[in-house]
């Protein structure tokens, strides 16, 4: 049996996994400012792409076993963040209930769900961008929101696993060498 992957691109992997759900709990939920979270993909990619040919201690071998380990490690981490930031986006989609703050005009008539939602992007004064899209009402706007959901999670897989290739190049430059054994000191 031949094997494509080191065991340390694995290990690697789902160290990527708890890093993308570190980011997403910090950066969806705890402090939601979602575009840090976008700016974190290619950079995460980056760092588990190298990791994931370094905790293989890939010091000699194939440029495509490289690749391989970092491809791994960052469409795996990239999944994640898409899944993640899906599931983020459906749940506050699904639970939306009308409430806002009195600063920001009070509670919206709505019923809970993509209604409120969409009624939360027309007191926004999004409305008139929002019919130059074709959407007219909460189905319409169900089916927009979540076709831009997907792209940007698609975005955040495609980001995330172009840096774990790029991670795995700057490795592949930048490895340590095989070690070659010291000569034994002269005698006299």
């Amino acid at each position: 049996m031949r094997r494509y992957l080191d065991r340390g691109a694995i290990a690697a992997g789902w160290v990527g996994v708890g890093m993308a759900v570190t980011v997403a709990i910090s950066f969806l939920l705890i402090i939601p400012i979602e575009p840090i979270y976008w700016l974190l993909a290619l950079p995460s990619g980056l760092l588990i792409g190298y990791y994931a040919n370094a905790r293989s201690d890939r010091r000699a071998g194939p440029w495509s076993r490289i690749v391989a380990n970092a491809l791994f490690a960052g469409v795996l981490t990239g999944l994640t963040y898409g899944f993640l930031l899906l599931g983020v986006k459906a749940l506050f989609f699904s639970a939306d209930d009308g409430y806002r703050d009195a600063s920001a005009g009070g509670r919206l008539e709505c019923r809970s769900g993509a209604d409120c939602v969409y009624q939360r992007y027309l007191a926004d004064g999004r409305a008139d961008e929002l019919e130059a899209q074709g959407v007219t009402d909460a189905d319409s706007f169900t089916s927009f929101y979540w076709s831009r959901q997907l792209q940007t999670a698609g975005l955040m897989v495609l980001l995330t696993s172009v840096g774990g290739l790029g991670g795995g190049l700057m490795y592949g430059i930048a490895r340590p060498r095989v070690r070659t054994p010291e000569a034994p000191a002269p005698t006299t």
